[in-house]
């Protein structure tokens, strides 16, 4: 039944009788009469109603082959059995038997045209054979009559043609075999001439024809003779190829590399260059340092050879470390130049290669081949790269710390440094590294060379210091920075005209590299041996001055046109001289300034001495270290500032260091400057006696980084009332320092953008706490002659004489008045008197003319305070002798407003003030000290009020006081 149902649902390919024989004898069904199927198609049946009869069929019935139908039913009778029951279910198993054979029926009547068309078409193939057969019986027949008619004198015609074609072949391979004896001596000429790749091609071809020729006994020799000489060619072809690594030929270097491709090794042959610029980078460096040992020793002696590089290294002298420097770098640029001509000639061929491929693709294979090879070359130079940047830093740091350079002098340091900061530079263009070996090995050896180097340059300021006599140092008004030689690589920096010969490598366009620029010749390191031998100027002598020459051409004032340098006087400058004007200066021009020189120099020359022209040529060679090499751009600039710290704490010691102002609570010394001072004096003054072999050993290193307290040279007099007490040495010392502090202020860009980024709060500090500060110290230094150029006790003397409890008003002020005035007049004409040996800039008048009026008004109200007996006339006469004061001062100075005044006019209107008043304008003006607010209590009320209410002001006075104490 499984099959029935399934021959429903996919209406098979079989006839209907097979599919009948097909089924088991259980399956077997009975097949209707003609009636029964007559009947069946007579009886109208609907389609829907026989599909859900044959649905109603139990599904055990299609369950499989082997289903017992009969035994099933009898399984299922009932144990009591009913007639109509089982009647009822057997009609109802005919009705299922009955659907299902219509449907078996009507699928054998749908299958039935196609039976009749399948027989159709076995019949017609069966024809086909038949007609096949007789066709293959015939060509048989015909062959066989061919082959009897062919004759046996065809076949010998052939069979000599045959024997003629193998003997011309024999003696064409006998030829072959000649050509092949002689194959050495052509070998060993295209040897000589390095024709490697004709060479190889010559010696594959005979390899080949050997190999064609192999049966042959004489060929058996020679083919191992050719497999020596390929293995000597490839011998002579690694030789070729270790010369590229110190002196890149393009020829050279293309025959090798087409002799390569045809033995099929081009990444051998990568590999092997490699393993080559590995070598002659040892060998070069050993060589060249070895030259340098034995000629320095003086002898031939072989222990040198048998050293290792890091040893030879400690035997070069402190004469030949520079040479020898320079002649190692120049080698192994060489070898670096090489590489990339290596790369460039890849890149080159590699683009060639591409076009001839994208025009013609014939060949897939090779193809492919072609393009891994090259990838891989492409990938193996980049990596190399690195690597070789790597050996060349090992090699040169090795040389570097193989000697001890603290020693060195100054130019020679920076020589080294320059010629290290081009080998860096060299290895960024080269790989893009940033050479941290390099950079961490010059690092050292620049910190401990710079320690010792700035340790002498601090003695030696505290030196120029104590022997300073605060004398102007004469400079033209245009004087700048700029124009003394150690600040030269900023100009050039910042000037595009000077010529190219003139400027450093860091000064030429960026857009061209080091390799681009030399690719075709030269060296870069040639040139900083050239311009090394240029630099003739002894930039810091001994003594701390410059010769007489450079003196009078870099400071020297001019008088006339001669001084004034040629290419100023022309309208433009030849550029071949490579020195270009600031400015363009016409001769009108020239004209009006010689005609004001005086005034110019009077009004805008720096102020400054011969040590602040140390300082600041200190500090210019600082920064030509520090902008050659950046990593210690912070050791650089402390050491940078602890000069400034020096030399704004000497001008503090020399001429601002006074106790007595600090009790007078003007506020001279602010407290960023105090702050500043102390830090100065806990970070970089020792303080203690230098015989003292007391304190730890940690004591003693932090003291090596200290200096002693300058002194004052005895020739510098600071006690002369004639000459207002030093004024022009106190003038001098303090510009020179607000000058210093100006050209911080102008390098305060240039020293921040090498600052390292964790190091830029430093800076920051220094300049917002230390170098803002030193216009702060005109007012302590400036204080000191203000306190003893005007007699003011002498004042206090006149003013005690005075009777103040007059009976009425007075129309004429005091004596004491005219005596003050007197001296500030004389104060006046003396300095005026200085102002002809120093200019005084405005800010420093105006700084003593304050302190001397606002002593003075102090002085007038410590004279009131004085005051035993006073009335209301001669409260007014206070007022009018103030009035007077203020009138004839006004017309000496030109300060606006007069400094302190409300001070005197307010202690003055406090006499008028009534009891209750009086209290709470003794608690608002805390100003006044005690004894002048107990004289007002005392003087003014006394009369007034009871001697309770005394006591309270009193008391009020004291309670505000006693915080002071």
């Amino acid at each position: 039944m499984q099959k029935i149902k399934s021959l429903m649902t996919r209406q098979g390919l079989r006839s209907p009788q097979e599919s009948v024989n097909d089924l088991s004898p259980i399956e077997s069904f009975r097949i209707p009469t003609k009636e029964e199927l007559r009947e069946l198609h007579e009886e109208p049946a609907d389609p829907q109603a026989q599909q859900e009869i044959i649905n109603s069929i139990e599904e055990v019935y299609f369950s499989s082959d082997s289903f017992d139908i009969v035994k099933y039913e009898l399984e299922r009778l009932p144990p009591v059995l009913s007639l109509q029951e089982l009647e009822e279910y057997r009609d109802k198993l005919k009705q299922q038997q009955a659907a299902v054979s219509k449907k078996v029926a009507d699928l054998i009547l749908e299958k039935q045209p196609a039976y009749v068309e399948e027989l159709e078409r076995v019949t017609s193939l069966q024809t086909g054979l038949q007609l096949a057969a007789v066709i293959c019986t015939n060509g048989r027949r015909h062959l066989n009559i061919a082959k009897e008619g062919f004759t046996q004198t065809s076949l010998g015609l052939l069979a000599n043609q045959r024997k003629r074609q193998l003997l011309i072949g024999l003696l064409k391979s006998l030829r072959t075999i000649k050509t092949l004896q002689r194959t050495d001596v052509r070998l060993s000429e295209m040897l000589e001439e390095e024709d490697y790749p004709g060479a190889i091609q010559l010696c594959l071809e005979c390899q080949k024809a050997a190999s064609t020729f192999k049966h042959y006994s004489c060929i058996s020799e020679l083919n191992s003779k050719l497999q020596d000489t390929l293995e000597q060619i490839e011998e002579q072809l690694d030789v070729a190829l270790s010369k590229i690594c110190k002196n890149f030929d393009i020829n050279h270097y293309t025959k090798v590399q087409q002799a390569y491709r045809l033995l099929g090794k081009t990444q051998t042959a990568m590999d092997q260059l490699h393993m080559h610029f590995t070598q002659a980078i040892h060998n070069t460096v050993f060589q060249v340092v070895l030259g340098y040992v034995e000629l320095c020793a003086g002898n031939t002696d072989t222990k040198f050879q048998k050293l290792q590089y890091k040893d030879l290294c400690t035997h070069i002298t402190s004469d030949s470390y520079i040479p020898c420097l320079a002649d190692l770098c120049k080698a192994l640029w060489e070898v670096m130049l090489s590489y990339y001509r290596t790369m460039q000639w890849h890149e080159s061929h590699d683009q060639d290669e591409a076009a001839v491929v994208s025009s013609d693709g014939n060949n897939v294979i090779g193809t492919e081949e072609n393009s891994f090879d090259r990838n891989y070359v492409k990938k193996k130079l980049e990596h190399g790269l690195s690597r070789i940047w790597q050996d060349v830093q090992l090699k040169v740091k090795t040389y570097l710390l193989g000697t001890d350079l603290s020693n060195f002098k100054y130019d020679d340091f920076i020589f080294v440094l320059d010629v290290i900061s081009r080998l860096m530079q060299v290895g960024e263009e080269f790989c893009g590294s940033k050479s941290e070996v390099l950079q961490e090995s010059i690092r050292k050896q620049s910190v401990n060379y710079f320690k010792t180097y700035h340790r002498t340059r601090l003695e030696e300021l505290r030196m120029f210091l104590e022997n300073e006599t605060w004398e102007l140092c004469p400079v033209k008004s245009s004087f700048s920075i700029l124009q003394l030689h150690e600040f030269k690589f900023m100009e050039q920096s910042r000037s595009p005209s000077v010529s190219p010969s003139k400027q450093p490598a860091s000064a030429i366009s960026s857009s061209v590299t080091l390799f681009e620029q030399y690719c075709n010749g030269g060296n870069p390191f040639e040139i900083q041996a050239d311009s090394k031998d240029d630099e003739t100027e002894d930039v810091l002598a001994s003594n701390g001055y410059e010769s007489d020459e450079q003196e009078k051409s870099a400071y020297q004032e001019y008088d006339s046109d001669s001084d004034v340098p040629e290419e100023l006087k022309r309208d433009y400058v030849d550029e071949q001289t490579g020195d270009a004007p600031i400015k363009s200066v016409s001769r009108e021009t020239l004209r009006s300034r010689k005609r004001s020189d005086y005034n110019l120099n009077k009004v805008n020359a720096p102020i400054l001495t011969n040590t602040t022209l140390n300082v600041i040529r200190l500090v210019g060679k600082y920064m030509q270290m520090m902008n050659i090499l950046k990593p210690i751009a912070f050791d650089v600039i402390h050491f940078m500032s602890q000069l400034f710290d020096y030399y704004l704490y000497a001008v503090y010691t020399f001429f601002g260091r006074n106790d007595m102002f600090e009790s007078t609570g003007l506020g001279l010394s602010s407290s960023r400057l105090r702050t500043t001072l102390n830090r100065i004096q806990e970070s970089l003054i020792d303080l203690q006696v230098s015989g003292d072999p007391s304190g730890t050993l940690t004591a003693a290193e932090e003291r090596k980084e200290k200096v002693p307290s300058p002194h004052l040279s005895h020739l510098v007099v600071l006690t002369s009332g004639n000459s207002l007490y030093g004024l022009a040495e106190r003038v001098v010392a303090t510009e020179s320092l607000v000058f210093l502090a100006e050209q911080f202020e102008f390098l305060q860009p240039h020293l921040d953008a090498v600052m390292p980024a964790a190091k830029k709060p430093f800076l920051q500090q220094f300049y917002s706490q230390t170098v803002s500060t030193a216009s702060e110290l005109r007012k302590p230094v400036y204080w000191i002659v203000a306190a003893k150029a005007i007699d003011y006790e002498q004042m206090l003397l006149l003013m005690a004489n005075v009777k103040w409890d007059v009976k009425e008003i007075m129309s004429q002020h005091n004596v004491y008045v005219d005596a003050l005035l007197k001296e500030f007049e004389e104060f006046n004409r003396r300095l005026n008197d200085v102002s002809k040996r120093v200019r005084i800039p405005l800010p420093v008048s105006n700084i003593l003319w304050e302190h001397c009026i606002r002593l003075a008004n102090r002085t007038l109200v410590e004279g009131y305070a004085n005051v035993k007996k006073c009335s209301n006339e001669g409260r007014a006469l206070m007022q009018l002798d103030f009035q007077q004061f203020l009138m004839k001062l006004e017309k000496l100075t030109d300060i606006r407003p007069i400094p302190d005044k409300e001070f005197v006019e307010t202690y003055i209107k406090a006499y008028y003030l009534t009891e209750n008043d009086m209290e709470s304008w003794i608690k608002e003006h805390r100003e006044y000290s005690t004894k002048q607010l107990t004289n007002l209590v005392n003087i003014c009320l006394g009369t007034y009020i009871n001697k309770k209410a005394r006591q309270k002001l009193l008391a009020t006075i004291d309670d505000i006081d006693r915080p002071k104490r």
